[in-house]
């Protein structure tokens, strides 16, 4: 009997650089591509305006209310809406000024919301000594 010594293949090797480069452009390509729009998970169909200038992601620090068709409050908290009472509005209002004087209320409110809770807003801003109060609206349509 005559036995074949087999020879061992070596294990083939992987080149950690190579994989590297192509992780690197993938994460180029991803950041490309990506838009960094600040899209509302509420849907609120805000009035017209002339004077209306694009909301972006600023370096001013703001607070963010939105009124429905209701008459809901909903503050955004963490990227999400959370539906708010008038007291829990008011006294959310208050930490965030007591924080931060230079504080930017920002109200989303519905065209068709009732004008009574935008002008509780308003009066909740003025206890709270929120100087700046924005009513965020959007570009009116050109025929």
């Amino acid at each position: 009997m005559h036995f074949y010594v087999r020879k061992r293949r070596t294990t083939p090797a992987v080149i950690i650089v190579a994989l590297i480069d192509v992780l690197i452009v993938l994460v180029i390509f991803l950041l490309v591509t990506t838009t960094f729009k600040q899209t509302s998970a509420l849907k609120v169909a805000l009035p017209e305006s002339s004077q209306s200038q694009p909301s972006g992601a600023s370096e001013e620090q703001k607070i963010i209310v939105s009124v429905n068709t209701n008459g809901v409050y909903f503050l955004e908290e963490k990227g999400g809406h959370m539906p708010v009472t008038d007291e829990q509005l008011q006294s959310r209002l208050k930490d965030a000024a007591a924080k931060n004087p230079n504080l930017i209320l920002e109200v989303n409110a519905d065209e068709k919301a009732p004008w009574g809770k935008i002008v509780k807003i308003r009066d909740y801003a003025a206890d709270a000594k929120i100087k700046t109060l924005r009513a965020a609206t959007k570009e009116t349509s050109k025929p």
